[in-house]
């Protein structure tokens, strides 16, 4: 009597038990995030979208003509690094400059106020989200 050989089983796809545990997580994630507390319907959150932009007191603002600005009134790079000496951050000067100020222009307040003596610039930005 002759033996049979055995038909062989096609193999599944590896990639099949991935598929299933991929949506298995999908499918905790969601049940984890309903359970999660959400805000109280009454409250109504903070908006910022209006507010009025406004430099820190002891910063130096570049205006678009290239000017610097020191607490309200016009001032010289050499002004500015003496001032900002005896701030809290001492030598390293925030600087706070206009959108429509060109790069060169930046550039160039930003390399004469190094000449003057400040060790950093630091460059004040608006966050966006």
């Amino acid at each position: 009597m002759a033996l049979m050989k055995s038909s062989r089983r096609a193999q599944s796809e590896p990639t099949i038990a991935l598929i299933n545990i991929v949506f298995l997580m999908l499918i905790f994630f969601m049940i984890a995030g309903a359970l999660a507390p959400t805000l109280d319907g009454e409250i109504k959150l903070i908006a910022t979208d209006d507010l009025e932009g406004r430099a820190p007191p002891d910063t130096t603002v570049l205006r678009a003509d290239g000017t610097l600005f020191l607490r309200g009134s016009e001032t010289t790079p050499e002004q500015a690094v003496t001032a900002s000496e005896h701030g809290p951050n001492g030598l390293d000067l925030r600087l706070v400059a206009d959108r429509a100020v060109p790069a060169k222009i930046l550039m160039a307040r930003v390399a004469e106020l190094r000449a003057a003596g400040a060790t950093s610039v630091w460059l004040v930005t608006e966050r966006g989200l």
